[in-house]
């Protein structure tokens, strides 16, 4: 069996890379990240933190898991942060993704929260999503 929060990751990657709307704001291809390289062009996207805990009922097996997404923008003010914020939750709030052994029951959008970071040019937004999963 798969690890059901690696299979969503790859999905979440997966749907953001070909999404217009992230693509109209990071770029095409667009800047998403797991790791992002050194010396990268702002804006970007990455996969942030997540966390799976036990979803089983008393006949099924599941996991429940926050996941949450950043852009990160240099762009002066608070216009384009917000703009790319809406373009990665257009497109994964109740997406319908597909997993690698396991069956997407639920993606939903949760937060945002919009920081300007310590060196008074760069903001960061930070998304949260609660997806529920299924082994196949």
């Amino acid at each position: 069996m798969s690890c059901a929060s690696w299979a969503l990751q790859q999905a979440v990657f997966a749907t953001l890379s070909v999404s217009d709307a992230v693509k109209g704001i990071a770029g095409d291809p667009p800047r998403v990240f797991d790791a992002v390289p050194r010396g990268a062009a702002f804006p970007y996207i990455v996969v942030g933190d997540d966390s799976e805990t036990n979803w089983d009922t008393a006949t099924e097996a599941g996991s429940e898991h926050t996941l949450s997404v950043q852009v990160w923008s240099r762009a002066g003010g608070r216009k384009e942060i917000k703009l790319a914020a809406e373009a990665v939750r257009g497109a994964l709030d109740g997406a319908s993704l597909t997993l690698d052994g396991h069956t997407l029951v639920d993606l939903r959008y949760l937060a945002a929260d919009f920081a300007r970071q310590s060196d008074g040019e760069t903001f960061r937004a930070t998304l949260r999503f609660r997806a529920v999963t299924e082994p196949t």
